[in-house]
């Protein structure tokens, strides 16, 4: 988690005019908000922007580090360079004998070899340039001096043993793991390092290939592009109790209805009909309310106002058992019609969908007000293993 922040500051800067008068002048700074860390505390300077450009600390050894880089990928190339070579060495011992000098000979007569030697789609580069490495390339071939020990170390201060230790000012093993290149002993010494952006992954429907949701980019913003998501408009459907099923027996499961929209929606539990085709799975014969149910709309701020009164709704205690904001608990009678094996049961929810978005047309131009679409889904429910 990325807790560092860019708080904002204002700091008295002297006029270049008029060195005696001073000027207010915003300046920015990182702060942590979980441990209190700042860029101040380790001399990072502030900056007039609050977008990027913070100073990065040096590393003394960073020639040699790039330097080591560059002498492992050369010899990592020498390797690929020679197991292809074995490779189409291993090839030739399986020449056909049909290829004899004079099939070379009439090869070179008619100009086909230019045409072999041409890059094939396909072909690696090592094979396109002979399995060897270029004409000069033994010249610019990377010399690395090796590491030597030193015989003499900086002695340690007078007061190491003596010194109180404070733990809060000392690096854990895992900090200094952390930021290999560095290996900072005191806290002071702890400096940003990059951490790299994680990003929403971009989804697309199964069947149509509408794209549901884009990859954001911006870190500070992440939210979806597309506001077309199902869940954000289909009141969700869930299981809050199922009480023991028998075979032939008629039980009553609790259910809980959730509106995800913010204006109120009415809904209907119908039955499948005979012949349905997505009523392939149902193993139970389910008594949904006859009634049309209402949920209250979406209100974040409603969990924290204890002022606010609630909707009178004149809900049937034998098919409400419960209203909570925009969440109702529904009850439906379930029937087991096999003797054993997981008990499905399968029914419709009809429920009306407004389009809140602006429309295209002028104001002057529409002449009804938002649409009401009628919208049906079918819903499937797993409730468990039959008891005996």
């Amino acid at each position: 988690m990325h807790t560092l922040s860019t708080r904002a500051t204002s700091i008295s800067t002297q006029l270049p005019d008029d060195p005696a008068k001073t000027t207010m002048k915003k300046a920015y700074y990182l702060a942590c908000g979980f441990c209190r860390w700042t860029s101040r505390d380790v001399g990072m300077a502030d900056k007039s922007v609050a977008s990027g450009g913070w100073q990065e600390p040096e590393n003394p050894h960073t020639q040699r580090m790039n330097k080591l880089i560059e002498y492992y990928q050369q010899l990592a190339q020498k390797e690929k360079v020679e197991r292809d070579r074995k490779k189409l060495a291993r090839r030739r011992n399986y020449m056909p004998l049909a290829f004899s000098q004079h099939t070379i000979h009439v090869v070179d007569k008619y100009g086909l070899g230019t045409r072999l030697q041409r890059p094939r789609a396909g072909a690696s580069i090592s094979t396109l340039a002979g399995l060897s490495l270029k004409e000069g390339e033994d010249q610019k071939e990377i010399k690395i001096e090796p590491a030597q020990a030193v015989d003499e170390v900086e002695p340690l201060p007078e007061d190491y043993y003596t010194r109180p230790v404070n733990l809060t000012e000392v690096t854990t093993l895992q900090q200094r793991l952390l930021q290999p290149d560095f290996q900072p002993i005191c806290a002071s010494q702890l400096y940003p390092r990059h951490k790299h952006l994680l990003i929403k992954r971009s989804l697309r429907c199964r069947k149509c290939e509408h794209n549901l949701s884009k990859p954001e980019f911006n870190p500070t913003s992440i939210k979806f592009k597309i506001q077309l998501v199902a869940v954000n408009y289909i009141p969700e459907v869930r299981i809050m109790s199922i009480p023991n099923l028998r075979y032939m027996k008629e039980s009553q499961v609790l259910l809980t209805l959730t509106n995800p929209v913010e204006n109120l929606t009415h809904v209907t539990l119908l039955e499948c009909e005979e012949g349905d085709p997505d009523d392939i799975n149902s193993t139970a014969k389910v008594v949904v309310p006859p009634k049309e149910l209402l949920l209250a709309g979406k209100d974040a701020a409603a969990e924290y106002d204890e002022l606010a009164e609630p909707q009178d709704f004149q809900d049937d205690p034998d098919v409400i058992a419960f209203r909570k904001a925009n969440k109702v608990g529904i009850f439906i009678k379930v029937t087991p019609q096999r003797e054993e094996g997981e008990v499905t049961v399968c029914f419709k929810m009809k429920h009306d969908f407004k389009n809140l978005a602006a429309p295209i047309r002028p104001i002057e131009e529409s002449d009804q007000g938002t649409e009401v679409i009628w919208l049906t889904q079918h819903v499937e429910l797993s409730l468990g293993p039959l008891l005996p």
